[in-house]
């Protein structure tokens, strides 16, 4: 892989900006780096389709949301496990037992300057219930929120057990305003679904309680935030936040060593070791809980020599993994058996390597035989034309192309624009293998585990047995950590079995920064950085 040098004019070029690089204000003032009242990021940002906390399920936009909007809990980079308070201050159990009795925080301003009630909190969750979006599948415990008083909300459960705190620290819960929504179309409504319109709204505003307010989103531009001074912690440190799409990653390094943008979030192991020894640019690094993956449908009507288990073994044996992770990034990340990631319950680097699949081309070519196919055979590869994690989706399609080939399986690559990938994905239209990627909206081994039975299944054309139903319910709920590793063991064992998601790398965050940037706080909890709490040196 090498590293593009770019001229000052490819770079404009690339990023669509005049040769300041930067956007413009009314008037045609930039907003420069240099400007201490401006914090510039750079990033793929090709994957946002909305900005909708209910309606968002994609990779990067809960950066943004995270900026805009508070949840009643959240989970600090340091502690991924226990929840600490946001908009809640105090939480127990309902006296009957059921559900989850909520303490609001008193005096919380939204960016418009009105006060949180607990009348924005039941609005918020009624909209989501009833929008039945995937974050609505992330709550399926949830019954129903009740009003106690003004600063006091019950989450009422049907499933009293069910894993909730952490879910609820996820930029999807964010608590939204209640007037402003009802303003813009949005409505709690039983057919809220339908009958919904707020969501074209809040993709260029938002009405939250965050540091951050959004202004503008242009698709494949940028994303403007301005500074709410309202926020419960106290203003941030910088008067608005630049966004930028930047999807070439050799743009994104030119632009944080020229200074033209604080970070770069996109960059390859190579560009990484270029900037050793830069006096004005660091790398920060976080183990992410995110994985890139290829899903890979058994629907005989796609492909019919994937709807044999045996030849979808066989992609499993002949992927080499240990060049992905070692020549593709560097060794800048982990591979876990299945959806899990490493570091949470049940998933460790010795699982993954006891039960996920390895490199045995020997192998791969029997499973083969015993597929009928001992020659081989053709599937597609779909992926977006974009970049995750340091690396392109495209360079990964052709190692995989190459890997597969070594078997005697012919891989056409089908580079598409990540929106329409999502929607052939989505819709289980998929031809063959796709590429994509998991970041968890929460940290919870449930909804990683009840993505892959509930949606993820059908997607790929996989009719999941009750028993793999009832593991997951029951992994999800044991309370006895000791209890519920063994089971979510069992639970990686039948999917990796089932092979439909062959996890490639769950990547290590290498994020390049300008030390004129002093606190820059990232995270693994499913939205990258706390923006709200960068702050200059």
């Amino acid at each position: 892989m090498t590293v593009m040098s770019l001229s000052r004019r490819d770079l404009a070029r690339l990023l669509g900006a005049s040769a300041a690089l930067l956007p413009m204000l009314p008037g045609g003032k930039a907003l420069a780096q240099g400007r201490r009242d401006t914090l510039v990021i750079g990033i793929d940002i090709s994957d946002t389709i909305t900005f909708d906390p209910v309606r968002q399920a994609q990779y990067t936009p809960p950066l943004t949301l995270a900026a805009c909007y508070d949840s009643l809990l959240t989970l600090e980079p340091n502690d991924l496990v226990n929840p600490k308070p946001s908009l809640a201050t105090a939480w127990a159990r309902t006296p009957d037992g059921n559900g989850w009795r909520f303490t609001l925080r008193q005096g919380v301003k939204f960016a418009s300057g009105a006060t949180m009630t607990a009348e924005d909190v039941k609005f918020t969750f009624d909209r989501l219930l009833n929008m039945k979006e995937q974050t609505q599948q992330y709550l399926k415990a949830l019954d129903r929120v009740e009003i106690v008083d003004a600063n006091t909300v019950d989450f009422v459960l049907n499933s009293p057990n069910a894993p909730v705190l952490s879910i609820l620290c996820n930029p999807g819960c964010a608590i939204m305003e209640k007037a402003v929504l009802r303003q813009h179309g949005g409505t709690d409504a039983a057919d809220a679904k339908d009958s919904d319109k707020a969501t074209e709204w809040l993709n260029g505003n938002s009405a939250g309680t965050g540091p951050y307010r959004l202004t503008r989103w242009e698709r494949n531009g940028q994303i403007l935030l301005q500074r709410n001074p309202n926020h419960w912690r106290g203003a941030p440190a910088f008067e608005r936040v630049v966004i930028r799409h930047l999807s070439d990653s050799a743009a994104q390094l030119l632009a944080v060593r020229r200074g033209d943008v604080h970070a770069a979030f996109n960059l390859i192991p190579e560009q990484i070791a270029t900037l050793r020894g830069d006096a004005n640019v660091r790398v920060d690094r976080l183990p992410s809980l995110d994985h890139v993956y290829m899903a890979l449908t058994q629907n005989p009507a796609a492909n019919p020599v994937l709807a044999k288990k045996e030849a979808r073994h066989a992609i499993g044996y002949a992927i080499d993994y240990d060049g992905i992770l070692g020549s593709l990034l560097g060794g800048t990340a982990l591979r876990p058996a299945h959806f899990l990631p490493i570091g949470v319950n049940g998933s460790t680097e010795a699982i993954a390597r006891e039960i996920g699949f390895r490199q045995d081309l020997n192998r791969a070519r029997q499973l083969l035989q015993a597929a009928g196919v001992p020659d081989g055979f053709e599937m597609e590869i779909a992926y977006g034309q974009a970049a995750v994690a340091g690396i392109s989706y495209q360079v990964l399609g052709q190692k995989l192309q190459a890997d597969l080939g070594r078997v005697g399986i012919r891989v056409r690559l089908n580079p598409m624009d990540q929106v329409n990938l999502r929607t052939v994905y989505t819709t289980g239209r998929m031809q063959g293998g796709l590429l994509t990627f998991w970041n968890p909206p929460a940290v919870s081994n449930d909804l990683w585990a009840s993505a892959v039975v509930e949606r993820v299944a059908r997607r790929v054309g996989w009719d999941v047995p009750q028993e793999m139903t009832d593991l997951t319910k029951r992994a999800a709920e044991e309370q006895d950590l000791a209890k519920a590793a063994e089971l979510w063991v069992e639970w990686q064992r039948k999917a990796v079995d089932q092979a439909n998601h062959f996890v490639l790398f769950q990547p290590i965050y290498q994020i390049a920064v300008r030390n004129t940037v002093k606190d820059f706080p990232l995270t693994a909890a499913g939205w990258q950085l706390d923006t709200g709490k960068v702050t200059l040196a």
